[in-house]
């Protein structure tokens, strides 16, 4: 390896490393915000926090490798300009290509294990983050005992201290109403003092003293007379325990086999395989659904004598014939006689006048039947559509992830030679608004392709596409030493007459 290798790998990697570890960062903390309510406040502990982020940070590896590979090259490259290193390389006869040259192989590296990260590695961290934060949802509250409120934590109780002392144990003006049991009626407990604490079984224990018991009975019919009312108990207590399981707080986890066939948690082979049985249940959907309409509702030309519903119903050119699978077991409608075939204008004029109306009624129904049944495979086959367009969008988005940190390395490349600006300022005003172009038109893209207005193959592909051009013009004005002029065009406004030079 030369020195000039060297010295591009030396610069790029230290940058890459810092600007990676803070892309994530800043990743993971805006995705996990978006969680926040549904774990604050549920008594999480340390080790499941620290677990579900280092989860969602594997997660977050195809986002962040091209940020860094485009925010990293736009500062090494900067530098490089901005202290005449690139120029003297340049003079010296190497080209803008082959300094790129050994970046370029970091880069297809880098796109290698982005691809390995979002097709192993990620659909394993999905499933575990997905089932924690879900059993975190069902969750309850940690319990917490704040005076003059009251607290439901318990399934079935509701609390309300009027005092707590400060030593956390002792408690006065103690109210509890128990809803266990819904047929007994409402039961209270009021008590003037007591104490709560927790066993050493992990139990949650409430002894209460000098306190009264109310319980409003339901009454019985047979025994109680309605004028007589609803029978109404009230005990006396000098002390009163009552023991709760704290294991309802404890968190469960749910079996991750629920989440396993969620697109986001695939592999390209999966998603290959789920998008061919897709494919295959709408072709059964429709298919059943054809044979459905063809064996209920059949035309056939009453005019043609030789037709089969002719043979069968009406003509008798061949009267010991019998009807078809479709036709057996149903009774032959009477036709009237008196009707010329060759005269009729409609259907139902075939028909006794008496049973037009039912045959109408009968078809009406009919009708209404088959435009429900259509309806309900139009729906479901197109929630099967947008299922399907997620699972090709989810496959084919893993290879321009990958491949989007060889573009973003040319471009931020180019950007750096092009501005000739060092450090973190101009780098990442570039990176944010070259990356933001790029997540926004790939979600543009994405929902766009839900609505069926582009095909889901062209919709995972157009954010690479759309930056190959840019890519191209921009590593063309690098290598030829040609900037980008920014200066926006001059323009007058007429009330204030012509623009005047001032001179001192």
């Amino acid at each position: 390896m030369k020195k000039l290798d060297l010295l591009l790998l030396r610069s790029f990697l230290p940058s890459f490393a810092i600007t990676f570890l803070i892309a994530l960062f800043v990743f993971v903390m805006q995705t996990l915000w978006a969680y926040i309510d549904d774990i604050a406040g549920k008594g999480v502990g340390l080790l499941v926090l620290v677990e579900m982020i280092s989860y969602l940070s594997v997660s977050m590896f195809p986002l962040a490798l091209p940020t860094a590979v485009l925010i990293s090259s736009v500062m090494t490259f900067g530098n490089l300009a901005e202290h005449y290193e690139l120029s003297s390389m340049k003079s010296a006869g190497v080209g803008l290509t082959r300094i790129l040259a050994p970046l370029v192989v970091l880069a297809f590296g880098i796109a290698g294990f982005s691809f390995f990260c979002s097709n192993y590695l990620i659909p394993v961290s999905n499933l575990q983050f997905k089932s924690r934060l879900y059993d975190i949802k069902k969750q309850k509250p940690a319990l917490n005992m704040e005076e003059g409120l009251f607290n439901d934590d318990f399934n079935g109780y509701a609390i309300r201290l009027g005092k707590k002392e400060p030593d956390d144990r002792t408690i006065r003006d103690v109210l509890i109403y128990d809803h266990t049991n819904t047929k007994s009626g409402l039961s209270s407990i009021v008590a003037d003092s007591g104490e709560m604490f927790v066993n050493a079984q992990n139990f949650f224990v409430m002894d209460l003293y000098d306190g009264t018991q109310y319980s409003e009975m339901e009454p019985n019919k047979a025994r109680d007379d309605a004028k007589r009312g609803y029978p109404y108990v009230r005990t006396s207590f000098a002390r009163w325990t009552k023991v709760f399981d704290l294991t309802e707080f404890d968190l469960n986890r749910t079996d991750t086999e629920l989440f396993k066939s969620h697109h986001s948690m695939l592999s390209v082979r999966q998603l290959t395989k789920a998008i061919d049985s897709i494919d295959l249940r709408q072709n059964a959907r429709i298919g059943n659904m054809g044979t459905n309409i063809d064996n209920q509702y059949r035309l056939f030309d009453f005019r043609d004598t030789t037709s089969f519903w002719y043979r069968n119903n009406v003509g008798t050119s061949d009267p010991g014939r019998k009807p078809s699978n479709k036709l057996r077991g149903r009774e032959p409608m009477e036709r009237d006689t008196t009707v010329d075939l060759a005269r009729i204008e409609h259907f139902a004029q075939t028909f006794p006048r008496a049973k037009r109306a039912e045959l109408a009624n009968r078809a009406k129904t009919a009708v209404s039947s088959l435009h429900n049944q259509i309806g309900s495979t139009i729906r479901a086959l197109d929630r099967s559509g947008v299922s399907r367009v997620k699972h090709v969008f989810e496959k084919h988005i893993k290879f321009v992830f990958a491949l989007s940190c060889v573009v973003f390395l040319f471009v931020g490349a180019s950007m750096g030679a092009i501005v000739r600006k060092g450090g973190f300022g101009w780098p990442l005003l570039i990176a944010v608004l070259f990356f933001a172009l790029f997540i926004v038109s790939a979600q543009f893209f994405k929902n766009i392709a839900e609505r069926y207005v582009i095909d889901a193959l062209l919709a995972s592909w157009l954010p690479i596409l759309m930056f190959l051009p840019i890519c191209v013009w921009l590593t063309w004005r690098a290598m030829n030493d040609r900037g980008i002029n920014f200066r926006l065009p001059k323009f007058r406004i007429p009330f204030l007459g012509k623009r005047q030079r001032v001179t001192e």
